[in-house]
């Protein structure tokens, strides 16, 4: 497995990864390369019994990058003669070198569809002749979600190369909380007892628009006292994605609209399940998306739902006003009247928590996706052709 981030740091392509590896350990040999930002972290160590290979480096810097790339090459170098296949999770820079390495040794090279428009074809045609070669030299393409699928069929790929794997959770993690453990997880993470907490988990950034669920929590909590907002993710400008201005301009704001004190952020968390457990409504506002694990997670959790209106994304998880409430990207009035519906009628939201926990226990739990991931693994194996 082949990611930009893994446990403790985390993205998505990082947790779809660990799940699928903690399913499937039984039946493959994994072994993990990522590159990380977290000088702290060991170059090598284990998780759940897993070799990790780390590749730091400072964003940054340009020297750092140079060299973090050559530190990569030879660490799946060193890899090579204990693999059989390479499994990219989401298409990035390393692509080139991981397609070209993966012929060289004679190994398969798969590629994870994670995200929206970053993993599609043009995109990858749009960074030049090496990317597209790249992209379009794996023997296996895992998508995600219908409008990965949907795109990488309109580019005239071949079909024969597709796989449909929707991403998964693990539902025994991510589930209701038992009676009384609400309150007692909200005193746990120092979260408040009286209010009816609104969650929004993803990293700041322009594409996951945390500015537009605040202004509409704003617009319900100015006038009402008796909710919060709980905002998880990264504000600090490791990645590209990460606008840094975001989150100091939405304290500033709350400041000037009186409802500071109800604004809670959590820069990063290893224990995110604790908070779904702890929350009344999950929002997801984002403007483009894969399959968001974190919906995901707050459905497998019974959390009622509401969610930006992704056509192959979003609408292929929530059923409107079935199993959550689905809102036209960035219409702020909209999703101020979603998050105010589950706010003050409990038995619309019980009604679509429970119906977001059964459609995930049908559909979207490991148990169901991860032996679709090991037959896609066996099918690879049990091949003898290679891509060229």
């Amino acid at each position: 497995m082949v990611t930009g981030a893994y446990f403790p740091e985390t993205s998505g392509g990082g947790l779809q990864a660990r799940t699928v590896i903690r399913a499937l350990s039984r039946d493959a040999d994994f072994a993990v390369l990522t590159t990380s930002t977290d000088p702290s972290l060991p170059e090598r160590s284990e998780e759940d019994g897993i070799p990790i290979r780390r590749v730091h480096v400072d964003v940054q810097s340009s020297l750092s990058k140079l060299s973090a790339g050559a530190r990569f090459l030879a660490a799946l170098v060193g890899l090579a003669g204990r693999i059989d296949i390479v499994n990219l999770h989401g298409f990035s820079r390393k692509a080139v070198m991981l397609a070209a390495l993966s012929r060289l040794f004679g190994k398969r090279f798969v590629l994870t569809l994670q995200t929206a428009a970053h993993d599609e074809p043009t995109a990858a045609r749009n960074e030049g002749a090496l990317a597209d070669w790249a992209y379009r030299s794996a023997d296996l393409y895992l998508s995600v979600s219908p409008g990965l699928s949907r795109a990488y069929l309109n580019a005239g790929l071949p079909a024969s190369r597709l796989r449909q794997v929707c991403n998964a959770v693990e539902t025994d993690r991510f589930r209701p909380p038992e009676p009384g453990e609400r309150e007692a997880l909200r005193r746990e993470l120092g979260l408040p007892l009286d209010l009816a907490l609104v969650l929004f988990v993803g990293f700041f950034g322009r594409d996951k628009r945390p500015d537009v669920v605040y202004r509409a929590w704003s617009a319900i909590a100015s006038s009402d006292r008796r909710s919060g907002l709980v905002m998880i993710g990264a504000t600090r400008s490791v990645h590209g994605e990460v606008d840094t201005a975001l989150a100091p301009a939405l304290r500033e704001q709350a400041v000037r609209d009186g409802v500071a004190g109800r604004l809670f952020f959590v820069e990063a968390t290893s224990a995110i399940e604790k908070y779904f457990r702890a929350a009344d409504v999950y929002v997801l506002p984002s403007v483009r998306e894969g399959l968001p694990l974190a919906l995901i997670e707050a459905m497998s959790s019974g959390l009622p739902c509401v969610a930006s209106r992704l056509e192959g994304s979003t609408d292929a998880l929530i059923e409107d006003h079935v199993n959550g409430l689905l809102t036209a990207p960035d219409d702020e009035a909209g999703m101020a009247a979603a998050i105010r519906l589950l706010l003050t009628d409990r038995g619309v939201a019980a009604r679509f928590g429970a119906a977001a926990r059964g459609t995930v226990l049908d559909r979207y739990s490991i148990r169901t996706t991860a032996p679709v991931w090991l037959a896609a693994y066996k099918e690879l194996t049990h091949s003898n052709t290679t891509n060229v």
